[in-house]
């Protein structure tokens, strides 16, 4: 057995990064998804999945709101954000993502969400009373017109933002793993793929969250859920899956042809420390039996109560199988030495800045925020029909 179980050299970079790291890349890559979703009804005009397309774009705002908060936690220090912009470093790629973000949230998504929904922030504004109709008058920023002419204007420019936003959408999680790859110094982390496999794997969870989040607030809101969409989305997520599912069988069998002097290193993590969150939660759980699922639906013709089900068990494995996937990148790379001769193990604490309970509630938090922009901005009848 190559190397020392549970033991690192001095000299060598112990794990820096918890669970907190795990969950940045996890929650970007749902935003990612969730708008390339919606960008298939605005700009490709895919009627099949219409009425997703506000409950996507909400779920998208939700979910970057809380993404840099993970990075927040495990910094220690979020008063120091603001020196990100004020004294920029255009030589370090996490620096730049403050940028990305910025761009990606004021300039994407929020102006197309408020274009998209101010006739109904408008009409809100004149019929609600009280406190609520003073928020809906901010939230028309000035804007009463609602002519025809003005909503034609506003379905312009919010097409022009859509596509400007699908490469932002790309940007925001490809950096991502373009920081991973970019690190030489650790095998596991250092090919070229990794921003490609980012990229799908965004589009898989993002789609997968939207499927399920779509099903969720149309029975919470008494509106039925309709197998046209869900049939679309699954249809959707089932060919982005096969390439994602693809580009990384793509890089493992290069790996194994290679085979240079890491790969014996590697080889024994995937056999011990990895093999659970690798072979058996990504790949078999979280990969094989999504896939599975949703392709037999693609070739036979099951009952709508049965498909139902099929999709809603595909979606929820999908979602696990993504964050094996940020783990086993995250916390993978860093269990073993640079020497390939030592390794460690990360433990999981619960009730501390790092652990477990704070990533529960930075999990959980995206859908209390969701829960108030329904609340907020509801997706109206008129998208629940195709």
């Amino acid at each position: 057995m190559p190397g020392v179980d549970g033991f690192m050299y001095p000299n060598e970079v112990e794990l820096q990064w918890s669970i907190l790291i795990v969950l940045y890349p996890y929650l970007t890559g749902l935003v990612a998804g969730a708008f390339i979703l919606a960008s298939l009804a605005r700009v490709f005009n895919v009627k099949e999945v219409q009425p997703t397309y506000r409950i996507a774009l909400l779920t998208a705002l939700a979910f970057l709101l809380v993404a840099p908060l993970p990075l927040q936690l495990h910094l220690g220090h979020p008063e120091r954000s603001i020196e990100m912009y004020l004294t920029p470093h255009k030589t370090s790629a996490m620096a730049m993502f403050g940028f990305v973000y910025l761009w990606y949230l004021l300039i994407v998504l929020l102006m197309e969400i408020w274009l998209d929904y101010r006739k109904d922030i408008v009409i809100l504004s004149r019929t609600k009373t009280g406190f609520m109709r003073l928020v809906y008058r901010i939230l028309t920023l000035g804007s009463q017109n609602i002519s025809e002419e003005s909503r034609r204007v506003d379905d312009r420019v919010g097409l022009i933002v859509t596509i400007i936003g699908i490469p932002s959408a790309f940007l925001l999680h490809g950096y991502v793993g373009f920081i991973f790859g970019s690190v030489k110094a650790n095998p596991w982390w250092s090919t070229p793929l990794m921003p490609v496999v980012f990229l799908f794997s965004a589009m898989v969870s993002g789609i997968a969250t939207v499927l399920l989040v779509y099903q969720v607030v149309n029975k919470l809101r008494g509106q039925p859920v309709h197998m046209f969409c869900l049939d679309a989305i699954a249809k959707y997520l089932f060919y982005v899956f096969v390439i994602d599912f693809s580009l990384e069988m793509l890089d493992l069998v290069h790996r194994i042809y290679e085979s240079d002097e890491s790969f014996r290193s590697l080889d024994f993590m995937v056999h011990t420390k990895l093999y659970f969150s690798q072979i058996i939660l990504q790949i078999m759980l979280g990969t094989l039996v999504p896939l599975v699922l949703l392709g037999a639906n693609q070739v036979m013709k099951f009952g709508e109560s049965t498909r139902r089900k099929m999709y809603t068990v595909a979606g929820i494995l999908t979602m696990i199988g993504i964050f094996a996937m940020r783990w086993n990148v995250v916390i993978g790379g860093q269990l073993f030495s640079k020497s390939f001769l030592g390794y460690t193990t990360y433990k999981v604490e619960f009730a501390t800045r790092e652990g477990l309970l704070p990533a529960i509630a930075l999990l959980l938090l995206p859908l209390g925020i969701l829960w108030v922009l329904l609340k907020l901005l509801p997706p109206g009848e008129e998208e629940q029909t195709a």
